[in-house]
């Protein structure tokens, strides 16, 4: 039995299809239920429903095998797993944005505050990337409001659209990552269950192909 951790919601859905797809029978996963766990012992699938930060925890640590996760989790988290596929859907891009008046402008501005929902993300960022000391100030609700309020010079984030940025007088100044939801699996696994997990990542990455030649 394989053990899959998804998060609820769109990314959840979007698994299920592709799995479908890919010839797996996922109707246990749809089941309207307040379960937590759902599994179907045919199948030989069991889905366990976490919480999109907790899912990477889940599967290195052996609650399960595989897990679907958006990159900024995966940076965030710092989690010691395989990622294997790529699967493209809900794209982003994890962005430090401000003032547009910063644009270009930076590097010229001395011991920063970068208001931000993703700390770790941020100081792997400024310190390891820019080489570059900043203070890190965590935040959990809208960061746009950071720079608003002098709270913070720039903020790094998720952006798809720019749209909230925009309505706010802010614009991306630079690019950290581009973020997509990716398919990570626990390392013994890999090793322990191989005769279902490698034929399982085959199948996704066909069922994707398919799908982008059909787009």
């Amino acid at each position: 039995m394989l053990t899959i951790a998804l998060s609820k919601g769109r990314l959840a859905e979007q698994t299920l299809d592709l799995m479908e797809k890919a010839g797996y029978d996922v109707s246990a996963a749809r089941e309207k239920s307040r379960k937590l766990i759902l599994e179907d012992g045919k199948s030989g699938l069991r889905f366990i429903l976490a919480k999109p930060a907790d899912v990477p925890t889940y599967v290195e640590l052996g609650a399960a095998d595989i897990g679907v996760v958006g990159k900024d989790t995966l940076l965030e988290e710092g989690r010691q797993l395989y990622e294997v596929i790529d699967l493209g859907f809900g794209k982003c891009r994890m962005c430090v944005a401000g003032p547009a008046a910063l644009k270009d402008k930076l590097d010229d501005i001395p011991n920063k505050r970068v208001g931000t929902k993703y700390p770790n993300i941020t100081r792997n960022y400024f310190e390891g990337v820019k080489k570059e000391s900043v203070e890190i100030i965590k935040l959990n609700g809208s960061v746009e409001l950071a720079p608003l309020t002098g709270l913070a010079e720039v903020i790094v984030d998720i952006v798809e659209s720019g749209r909230t940025l925009y309505e706010n007088g802010l614009e991306v100044l630079e690019t950290v990552a581009d973020i997509s939801a990716r398919v990570v699996v626990n390392r013994v696994s890999m090793k322990m269950k191989e005769d279902e997990i490698k034929p399982m990542i085959s199948k996704l990455r066909q069922a994707l192909s398919e799908g982008e030649a059909n787009t």
